[in-house]
């Protein structure tokens, strides 16, 4: 028979089930920081692929960076605005708690 520290087990009383409230409210600062960084990455590649084509600044490379630099905004931007989106109308598996706080 195997020894069992009852000191140490978690029973039903110990979860307090009734005191847990799930709070679904929409994060606004970390929507506003989600969209800003939409907007402003797709303009840097906008302006980017502007940039390369038309040689601004003497060379390609200065356009070359503002690309880059606009897709590492847009990514993550696109990716938590389109978790709050789906949140917001309500599909399976997405919910505000998978936006990570500011």
């Amino acid at each position: 028979m195997a020894y069992v520290d009852h000191a140490f087990s978690i029973s039903d009383e110990d979860l307090m089930i009734d005191s847990y409230t799930i709070n679904n409210r929409p994060p606004i600062k970390e929507i506003a920081l989600a969209v800003s960084l939409l907007v402003f990455g797709a303009f840097g590649i906008i302006i980017g692929i502007f940039m390369t084509a038309n040689r601004v600044g003497g060379d390609s490379g200065h356009g070359f960076f503002f690309t880059i630099l606009g897709g590492v905004l847009f990514i993550p931007g696109f990716y938590y605005t389109r978790i709050a989106y789906y949140a917001w109308k309500g599909y399976k598996g997405f919910s505000f708690s998978n936006i990570p706080p500011v």
